[in-house]
Parts: C-alpha cells; sequence; structure tokens
C-alpha cells in the first residue's frame, strides 16, 4: 500500500525483455536503502516486486500490469516516479493506493495560470464512475485532487511543489499517464451491489 507522495525520482538505466516480461533497471538512492529481494516499489504507479536489490535494482513487469500501463514505453535515461510501500509508522499524506493501475489515460491540455498547472485528462469509461470533485486519483503515481469534472474528462491542479518533486512536469498534452481510480470508491461500489442484491432476492 501507498500514499500517492513520491519520495524521489529515479531514471531507468537500462529495459530489457524476460519471457515475454520486461526487466527494469532503475537507479535510485532513497528508496533503495531498506530494499530487499522481494520488497514492493510504486513505479509511476505500478507496484512492483524487487527481484535485485540496490542503488541501481531491478524489476520485472508482467504482462498484465503492461497491459495496463505505459511501463513498455520506458527507454533507457526515463525519469520515473518512486515510492516506498507504507510502515504502520509513516505518515499519511495523499490517500490510499494500491499500486494497481486501473488503465491510462491521454492528457487533453496543460494551463499554466501563475505558476501552477491545470491538467485536462481525459476519463476512460471504465473509472469515469470513481471521479468525483475533489476526490482523488493516482496519476504516474501521485496523488492529486480532483478539481472539476467534465464530459469524459477530470481536471486536476498541480502545484510548483509537485512539479518539481516529480515527473509530472516532464509531460506533455497527448502523453500517455497511469491512472488508479480510488480503491474506497470502488469497495464502496461492490458493497452496495451486494447490499442491493440481497434486498431484492
Amino acid at each position: 500500500m501507498f500514499t500517492g507522495l513520491v519520495q524521489e525520482i529515479g531514471k531507468v538505466i537500462s529495459v530489457s525483455r524476460m519471457r515475454g516480461n520486461l526487466r527494469l533497471s532503475i537507479e535510485a538512492v532513497n528508496v533503495s536503502s531498506e530494499m530487499n529481494s522481494g520488497s514492493s516499489v510504486c513505479v509511476n504507479g505500478a507496484c512492483l516486486t524487487v527481484i535485485s536489490p540496490g542503488r541501481r535494482f531491478e524489476v520485472e513487469v508482467g504482462q498484465e500490469t503492461l497491459s495496463r500501463t505505459n511501463l513498455s514505453e520506458l527507454r533507457a535515461g526515463t525519469r520515473v516516479n518512486l515510492e516506498s510501500p507504507m510502515t504502520p509508522l509513516s505518515l499519511f499524506g495523499g490517500h490510499f493506493v494500491t499500486g494497481h493501475v486501473d488503465t491510462t489515460a491521454r492528457i487533453r491540455s496543460i494551463k499554466q495560470p501563475s505558476g501552477s498547472q491545470l491538467w485536462e485528462i481525459e476519463t476512460p469509461q471504465m473509472v469515469e464512475r470513481y471521479i468525483v470533485e475533489k476526490g482523488s486519483v493516482c496519476v504516474e503515481g501521485v496523488s492529486l485532487t480532483v478539481a472539476s469534472v467534465k464530459p469524459r474528462a477530470f481536471t486536476a491542479s498541480l502545484i510548483p511543489h509537485t512539479l518539481a518533486s516529480t515527473t509530472l512536469k516532464d509531460k506533455r498534452p497527448g502523453d500517455k499517464v497511469n491512472i488508479e481510480a480510488d480503491i474506497l470508491a470502488k469497495h464502496i461500489e461492490k458493497l452496495m451491489d451486494r447490499n442491493k442484491e440481497t434486498t431484492e432476492t
């Protein structure tokens, strides 16, 4: 479990294919300090398993994750958002992020009012019902607050600190970003559906 508060920007050192999966070597300092083989790490919003720890650690990306994320587009030199898992003593400043990316979406536009940026992002149909005004959404591993909801799109305001401490400042209109909807909204929906089924029977 993660919070969507990026701890460090890492750099992809190499990308290779292994039995149809993708193996990434990533250079980092902070998140690698307590990393072990089998540890979890959030890379651009996707929870991945460390197969070789160290300041240049390696992770393997399976087919399911590749089909739902933009990780197949990573190349050597690409910067990535990194976050270690929460601990019982962690400060919880973002929102519950599982690292199970739902899908990707394209950035429609980026406006820059007074140092901040206002993003408009397409809302894929599969997550549209979970995107609500002032709710939370994870974009590329970053916890953002939904500013407004539009037909098949939503907006989010990115303050200068968020832009400086994540890779979001590298993004341009048309780029694909990883999207994870709020897990609490999904659980509530399922509980309500079960309650409805019980009532009807």
